[in-house]
């Protein structure tokens, strides 16, 4: 059951979502951050778009991020040329009914990126080079400050016509809770199938493996460990600009002492509905 302090972050992420629908200027995440694609022939042209969705549950990189309680997220986007700039939002739920104010990442209800970056082509080959800057306002950082910065690049295509397929390297020179280096790589693939009657199904994939050389980092995210890695699957139904996401997430951390079902950060296996409306 979703308590009233956990009511009030998703609402506290609604007002931001909707604010940054307001405003002139998402991963993963989805998350996933994904820039967008320059229009080819064109030169150089404004875009815009916003974006607002439900979710059953946030996950980053495998771990959820709202204990496994659903949230509504949104975001802004503008681009001109191979340019662009964004900022989205999350609800998330770190626990400070269960570990208090002392903890490090106690209050933090909600997260904000911004993000930013470039997307040259090359033949059929569209890269990426972006930064993004993860942020979690209220959140006390007694033990570490949780906002961090992560450097991108990656390269996607379409194999097929209906085959696209990409990988991102991400590297964060002190990751969230100043855990220190970080490497991150993710593979994604998706196939679009024909439309069926009045939707456009996508079925598509991802494998992550994270790295870090820092004992907190291993304490924290990995169980001991050095790195772990994550993958998702699922299918996504697209009416016009509404999607309608299914997807199963999992990791390889091992579950010793519950680290992946304990109260918070749950990382074991999950399945995830997400609505989203994107404009335009």
């Amino acid at each position: 059951m979703i308590t009233s302090r956990k009511l009030a972050a998703v609402c506290g992420a609604a007002s931001v979502a909707l604010l940054a629908c307001t405003g002139a200027a998402l991963a993963d995440g989805y998350e996933e951050y994904a820039a967008p694609p320059p229009p080819p022939d064109e030169g150089r042209k404004f875009t815009y778009s916003f974006n607002l969705a439900g979710t059953s549950d946030y996950i980053f990189r495998g771990f959820s991020q709202t204990g496994r309680d659903p949230t509504i997220q949104g975001g802004a986007d503008i681009g001109y040329g191979i340019l662009y700039l964004g900022t989205w939002a999350s609800g998330v739920d770190f626990g400070d009914q269960i570990l208090g104010p002392a903890v490090s990442g106690a209050d933090a209800q909600v997260e904000i990126d911004w993000y930013g970056g470039i997307t040259p082509t090359w033949g059929a080959a569209n890269f990426d080079f972006g930064v993004l800057y993860y942020t979690y306002p209220g959140a006390n950082d007694f033990a570490g400050n949780l906002d961090y910065v992560e450097l991108k690049a990656g390269v996607s295509g379409a194999l097929h016509q209906n085959l696209t397929t990409g990988l991102v390297v991400y590297w964060s020179p002190d990751y969230s809770g100043e855990t220190g280096s970080v490497w991150t790589l993710e593979g994604k693939a998706a196939y679009e199938f024909h439309k069926l009657a009045m939707f456009t199904p996508t079925i598509d994939g991802l494998i992550g493996y994270e790295t870090g050389d820092n004992v907190n980092w291993r304490a924290v995210f990995a169980n001991g460990s050095s790195s772990y890695v994550y993958w998702n699957a699922g299918l996504a139904l697209a009416v016009d600009n509404i999607t309608f996401d299914f997807r199963y997430w999992d990791t390889n951390i091992s579950n010793s002492g519950g680290f992946c079902t304990g109260p918070l950060f749950q990382c074991d296996s999950a399945f995830v509905f997400t609505a989203k409306v994107a404009v335009p």
